[in-house]
């Protein structure tokens, strides 16, 4: 369910209060957790974490009108969801993470880059907060840059 809220605290206003408490404490381990640099809005119709054009003019090339998103949080109809685009298309970051969530005996329903949850205590919350402050936003760009511009460069052949 995309939501119209213009801010983070009309979105959690928006949400059923089970859901806006579950929210509410996957944030807190997010922003206790975020890298320098990274902030804090709302893109798609949900919580988004991102690289702000003032420090990455470009931004997602698909759509340079938006910032580059780093994580997405929100509340679909049948679960709430956590996109990791730090884990997206990094195939170490992404083996880290798999392992990590799984060693805790816990399981993960995930896509490339989604990881949806119905309650709070299915996200091992220690390892989204590793999985979080694992990538500087230096280190973010600088893949994103380089991965964007390989895929023009394959285009071009």
């Amino acid at each position: 369910m995309q939501s119209s809220a213009q801010t983070v605290d009309e979105y959690l206003a928006e949400l059923p209060e089970e859901r806006r408490e579950a929210i509410q404490v996957v944030r807190k381990v997010i922003l206790d957790n975020l890298p320098a640099g990274y902030e804090e809005g709302i893109q798609y119709g949900l919580i988004s974490y991102f690289v702000p054009h003032s420090l990455f003019p470009a931004g997602y090339h698909c759509n340079p009108a938006e910032p580059l998103t780093y994580i997405g949080l929100g509340s679909q109809k049948n679960y709430m969801s956590l996109y990791l685009m730090c884990v997206y298309g990094n195939t170490e970051m992404n083996e880290w993470f798999t392992s990590e969530y799984r060693a805790r005996n816990m399981k993960l329903d995930m896509g490339k880059s989604c990881v949806r949850f119905k309650k709070v205590s299915d996200l091992p919350l220690d390892v989204i907060a590793q999985a979080v402050s694992k990538v500087s936003l230096e280190a973010y760009v600088a893949r994103y840059v380089s991965i964007r511009d390989e895929m023009k460069s394959r285009k071009k052949s």
